[in-house]
C-alpha cells in the first residue's frame, strides 16, 4: 500500500517542474499528499469492509429466520449511515474553513477509527437482542457522520496543495488510495475466507476485518500529525483580517451551485457503490457466487484499476473536467445493462463486469477530485464541498445496493439500469450547462 502510493507521489513530482510553486515547498506538499492519500485508504477500508463482510453482518445483528429481510436491513443501516453524512460535513466543513484543514482531518480519522473498532466489539444479535441491531446503527451514524466531514475536506485539501495546471493528476490520488483502501477491504475478506472455515467466519472471524481498520488509523494519525496547512487556507486567513469588502455569495449562486454538485455526483455516486463498494457482496446473495472467488475476481479487477486513474487525470487537465465527465455519462448510459448481463454464479463473471465497470468509473473520478473544489468558492469550499457531496453521496450512493437489491428480489433488475441511464443523461445536461474549471487559481477570492 505505502508502495503504491509513494510510486503515485513521484508521479506528481515530475509535473512540478513546469510549474513554479509559491508556499509550501515540494518535499512539504509531498508529506501532505502521503498523509492524506494514506488516510484515504483508512477511510474507504472502513467504509467497504462494511459492505463486504454484509452477508455476515446480516447474520450476526438480525433474526436469521428471514435471510432475505436480514439482508435488506443490514444494507438499511448502510444507507442510514449516510443520513449522518450532511452533518458531519457541515461540522467538519465548517471547522476546515475556520481552524484548518489538518485538524480536522485528524478528528476525523480518530472517529473512523474508533467506530471501526466499535463493529468489531459489538455483541450480536443472539446476546443481546435487537440492542445489536441498534448499536452496529450507532457504529455506522458515527463513522457517516467523520466520513462526511473527511471526504470533502480530504478533496480540498489535495486539490490546494496541487499545481493549478496539474490539479487533475494530483487529485487522482485520492481515487488510488480509494481503490487500494477497497481492495484492501476485498483482500482481508478474500484471506479471511480462505483461511476461516464457513462456521469461523460466520461467528467470529468478520470481527477481524473491522479491528484491522482500528490499527491502521493509529498509523495514519501519527502520519498527518506532520502533515502541513494549506496555502489556500492561509490565504483564505488573511484575506478575513483585509479591510477590502467581498462581494457577498447570493442565495441564487448558492441555489444553482448546490444543484450541479449534487447533479454531477448522481450518476457517479449510484455508479460507485453499485460496482465498487457492494459488487461481491451482491453476487454472494443476488447469484449465490462463492465468497472467496467473488472476493478474489473484485480484487483482480480493482487492481487493474489504479493505472487508468492518473491517466484520466491528466487528461482531465490537457482537455478539460466538462469532456470528462460527459463521456462517463454517456458510458455509464451505454453499458449499465450490458454488463449486468454478464454476470452468472462463475467467479469470472464478477472479473469481466466489474473490470468493466470501474474503467468507466475511472473515466469520471480522475479528476473529481479537482472539480469539486473548483466549483465552490474560496471562503466556503471545505463546508461547501463536505455538505454537497454527502448530501448527493446518501441521497444516490446509500440508496443504490437496497434499490438494486430490491428490484433484483422482485425480479424487476431492468429498472435498476433504467435509474442509472435516466441519471446519467442529468449528469450529460448539467455538464453541458457548467462553466469549463481546469487550471483556475484556488486561492482566488471570491
Amino acid at each position: 500500500m505505502t508502495v503504491t502510493l509513494d510510486m503515485t507521489t513521484k508521479i506528481m513530482d515530475t509535473t512540478v517542474e513546469t510549474e513554479a510553486l509559491s508556499g509550501l515547498s515540494l518535499e512539504k506538499r509531498r508529506k501532505s499528499l502521503k498523509a492524506a492519500a494514506v488516510g484515504n485508504v483508512l477511510e474507504w477500508y472502513d467504509w467497504t469492509i462494511y459492505g463486504t463482510l454484509t452477508t455476515y453482518l446480516a447474520a450476526n445483528f438480525f433474526q436469521k429466520a428471514d435471510p432475505t429481510s436480514a439482508l435488506l436491513s443490514t444494507l438499511a443501516i448502510f444507507a442510514g449511515g449516510f443520513i449522518a453524512r450532511p452533518l458531519g460535513g457541515l461540522v467538519f466543513g465548517r471547522i476546515a474553513d475556520k481552524s484548518g484543514r489538518k485538524l480536522t482531518l485528524l478528528i476525523t480519522m480518530l472517529m473512523l477509527a474508533g467506530a471501526s473498532l466499535g463493529i468489531a466489539l459489538l455483541p450480536t444479535y443472539e446476546s443481546i437482542g435487537a440492542w445489536a441491531s441498534l448499536g452496529l446503527f450507532i457504529m455506522r451514524l458515527i463513522q457517516g457522520f467523520a466520513h462526511g466531514g473527511e471526504s470533502g475536506v480530504s478533496y480540498v485539501y489535495i486539490a490546494e496543495i496541487a499545481p493549478n495546471k496539474k490539479r487533475g493528476l494530483w487529485t487522482s490520488s485520492v481515487y488510488v488510495s480509494v481503490i487500494i483502501g477497497v481492495m484492501l477491504a476485498t483482500g482481508v475478506a478474500a484471506l479471511l475466507t480462505g483461511v476461516l472455515a464457513p462456521e469461523q467466519m460466520q461467528n467470529w472471524g468478520w470481527r477481524i476485518g473491522f479491528g484491522l481498520g482500528a490499527l491502521l488509523g493509529v498509523y495514519v494519525l501519527f502520519l498527518r500529525r506532520q502533515a502541513h496547512e494549506t496555502d489556500a487556507f492561509e490565504s483564505i486567513q488573511k484575506a478575513e483580517n483585509d479591510t477590502a469588502v467581498v462581494e457577498p455569495i447570493t442565495k441564487t449562486k448558492i441555489l444553482k451551485m448546490s444543484l450541479l454538485v449534487i447533479v454531477l455526483n448522481a450518476a457517479m455516486n449510484v455508479w460507485y457503490y453499485t460496482w465498487i463498494a457492494f459488487a461481491p457482496a451482491m453476487v454472494i446473495a443476488q447469484y449465490k457466487m462463492d465468497p472467496n472467488g467473488a472476493f478474489i475476481a473484485s480484487l483482480l479487477a480493482q487492481a487493474c484499476t489504479i493505472i487508468f486513474l492518473p491517466i484520466f487525470g491528466m487528461l482531465s487537465d490537457r482537455f478539460g473536467r466538462r469532456p470528462m465527465v460527459i463521456t462517463f455519462a454517456l458510458l455509464v448510459a451505454v453499458m449499465g445493462m450490458p454488463i449486468t448481463s454478464i454476470l452468472t454464479s462463475q467467479p469470472w463473471t464478477l472479473f469481466a463486469a466489474q473490470s468493466l465497470a470501474l474503467l468507466v468509473w475511472t473515466v469520471g473520478v480522475g479528476h473529481y477530485p479537482a472539480l469539486m473544489a473548483e466549483l465552490i468558492p474560496a471562503r466556503v469550499r471545505a463546508v461547501g464541498v463536505s455538505i454537497l457531496t454527502s448530501l448527493a453521496i446518501g441521497i444516490f450512493g446509500g440508496t443504490a445496493p437496497y434499490l438494486m437489491s430490491w428490484v433484483q428480489s422482485i425480479n424487476a433488475g431492468w429498472m435498476f439500469s433504467a435509474y442509472q441511464t435516466v441519471l446519467a443523461v442529468i449528469t450529460i445536461i448539467a455538464a453541458l450547462m457548467m462553466k469549463e474549471t481546469k487550471g483556475i487559481d484556488l486561492k482566488a477570492k471570491s
